[in-house]
């Protein structure tokens, strides 16, 4: 029998705790032994619960518990969790997290220990929820040059877009019906900024590059700028905004950026709505793969936390080869990547032709029915030159107060 515990009794972490009660069986027949929880690590007390008899409240219990043979980590954040999963894995303990923030800020320390203690630090439930990703990349996505990842990774973001989109709402509308729900927090940055989102594909760009990635390195737009009246335009243009993760791979440079992106019906993710997420993996021999599903909630990413439970299992005496090196991968500039370009902007196109295509060249043109504005479709170009254009159409609009850029969002038609 092995023994495990539970480090925060979260949303998360109660789904685990039922998740091995209620498949009990199942998990003991794919880990080749039974699994028992026996500690539930929580600052609370939970008296009614059926863990009532496991929670404690003094880490060093699990530390120091030559029984505890897997940990797992679902308190979220920094702190304690780091300075906790990392006492933890060097008592030769492994190491299974839900926390996307760890993996990123740390998982190259955190890697590297577990290796050198022949344990294992597992993170599936780090970036899909319950979508698997992690370990395709690592086990069936072996034999493949990645070439690229794209992915909708915030259910939440995800909701309040397909919301405008599909019933008209504004930005903050949609927001506070996706707070009433419970798919936002009271504070929702971290999602509607990109901050989530970008976490996320800095671990699956260093899944695919083998090297340490810096999320800090990663442009990231969030999605607070876009209207209902862009959502309007996208309508009459056929197409739609999602907020993408991508990282592309060519010849050992990665570029990696998250933003709203407008994308047509010929899209993979065209179709991923409300808070579901789907992930686009590229292989240089396989092509396109996607991966589908609930990228957050509590027994789907429980689930995910589940599978690298059972994978430690089987490999108790041994590291599993997955994850990234201590070397760093260098991010691409952003200014590098190529994209055309929606952009908004205001009085008459008649008046204003000559100067836009010397500025953004020969241009896509959209007009909505009573509108004092209109928007253009640019050719594509280098992010670099399209914030140059910008510039030069800024400056016409010194001169000429009917000159002004309203919205511009990147568009991959």
């Amino acid at each position: 029998m092995i023994k495990t515990a539970v480090m925060g009794y979260g949303t998360i972490g109660s789904g685990v705790t039922e998740i091995l009660a209620e498949n009990r069986d199942v998990i003991a027949a794919q880990a080749g032994q039974e699994i028992e929880l026996k500690y539930v690590l929580d600052l609370r007390e939970f008296p009614d619960s059926p863990i009532a008899d496991k929670v404690i409240h003094e880490f060093k219990l699990i530390e120091e518990d030559p029984e505890i043979q897997i940990v797992v980590e679902t308190m979220g954040g920094l702190n304690p969790a780091y300075p906790f999963v990392k006492a933890c894995l060097m008592a030769g303990k492994h190491v299974v997290t839900s926390n996307k923030a760890l993996v990123a800020a740390h998982g190259t320390e955190l890697l590297a220990i577990a290796r050198k203690k022949k344990v294992n630090f597992f993170f599936e439930a780090s970036v899909g929820g319950g979508i698997p990703i992690i370990r395709p990349l690592y086990h069936c996505l072996m034999g493949e040059r990645i070439e690229e990842i794209t992915g909708i990774l915030n259910g939440t973001t995800n909701y309040i877009l397909t919301k405008m989109d599909k019933e008209g709402d504004t930005f903050e509308n949609a927001l506070r019906e996706a707070q009433n729900l419970g798919y936002a927090e009271r504070n929702p940055e971290a999602d509607v900024e990109g901050y989530d989102t970008c976490r996320k594909i800095a671990i699956l760009t260093a899944m695919a590059a083998g090297k340490e990635v810096d999320y800090q390195d990663i442009y990231t737009e969030g999605i607070t700028k876009i209207t209902d009246v862009d959502f309007k335009y996208a309508e009459k243009m056929g197409i739609s905004i999602k907020l993408f993760g991508t990282s592309r791979i060519r010849d050992g440079k990665v570029s990696a950026y998250v933003a709203p992106v407008m994308i047509n019906s010929s899209h993979p993710l065209y179709g991923v709505r409300d808070v579901f997420n789907g992930i686009m993996v590229r292989g240089n021999m396989l092509g396109v793969s996607m991966f589908y599903g609930s990228g957050a909630g509590k027994l789907p990413t429980a689930s995910a936390v589940i599978a690298d439970i059972i994978e430690a299992a089987q490999n108790l005496k041994k590291n599993v080869p997955m994850g990234w090196g201590d070397e760093k991968q260098t991010i691409e500039p952003m200014e590098n990547m190529r994209f055309r370009y929606f952009v908004r902007l205001a009085g008459s196109f008649r008046n204003k032709e000559q100067d836009i295509r010397r500025i953004f060249g020969h241009t896509e043109v959209i007009e909505l029915y009573g509108m004092d504005e209109f928007a253009v479709l640019t050719p594509e170009m280098e992010e670099g030159a399209f914030r140059q254009a910008v510039a030069a159409y800024d400056a016409l609009a010194e001169a000429h107060s009917d000159f002004g850029i309203k919205q511009t969002i990147r568009a991959m038609m």
